[in-house]
């Protein structure tokens, strides 16, 4: 408002001394010129405001403009790590809730058949977003201990597995289990890694 202010005042007061000049000029060639002149002067002090407009540094009119291009593709970088690291979180979420339900829905079958115990589910998918099972899972890695004592088990022939015994017969036994979780999970058996807690038989694809 004070730059507008300012602006209308000088053009009102260059009027004025336009005005004085020309009565006090005497009718000659003097004064034509002088009214061209007073008149160039005039319409540049009214262009004024768009001349400084113009006159801004450029450079700095640049700096701006790649600044607020910076900011925005930081923003955007940011906004795509926040979305990774919710998916991330997802994911891991959902496969933890897969290896919950795995759990359960072995453990009294496979403490009945075979007095073990799932220690330990890990399950690897090969989707980023959202997996489903059993379509996007890779790998599934299982830890098995023996039954604590005190479980309730029903009174069936156990098939216990002694790491004492020959490896042929471990891995027959191993072999087994295996075959069992991969039909009760309705997977593959290719996709189940197996061992015993405490450096047992491991059992891989």
């Amino acid at each position: 408002m004070q730059f507008i202010t300012s602006w209308v005042t000088n053009i009102i007061l260059f009027i004025l001394l336009a005005t004085v000049i020309d009565m006090l000029l005497p009718n000659s060639s003097m004064q034509k010129y002088a009214k061209m002149v007073i008149g160039l002067l005039l319409i540049a002090i009214i262009l004024s405001p768009i001349l400084k407009l113009f006159s801004a540094d450029f450079e700095q009119v640049m700096a701006k403009a790649l600044n607020t291009t910076d900011q925005q593709r930081n923003t955007k970088n940011l906004i795509e790590a926040k979305k990774k690291e919710i998916q991330a979180s997802q994911q891991a979420y959902i496969l933890k809730q897969m290896a919950v339900q795995l759990k359960k829905d072995a453990k009294e079958e496979l403490m009945n058949k075979y007095q073990l115990e799932l220690a330990q589910v890990d399950i690897e998918s090969a989707s980023k977003d959202n997996p489903k099972f059993p379509n996007d899972i890779k790998n599934i890695s299982l830890v098995l201990k023996p039954a604590q004592e005190g479980e309730a088990v029903e009174a069936v022939t156990p098939v216990k597995i002694d790491i004492s015994k020959p490896l042929p017969r471990q891995n027959a036994e191993m072999n087994a289990v295996k075959k069992f979780l991969a039909a009760k999970w309705s997977v593959k058996e290719e996709i189940l890694t197996v061992e015993l807690e405490g450096g047992g038989v491991k059992h891989e694809r």
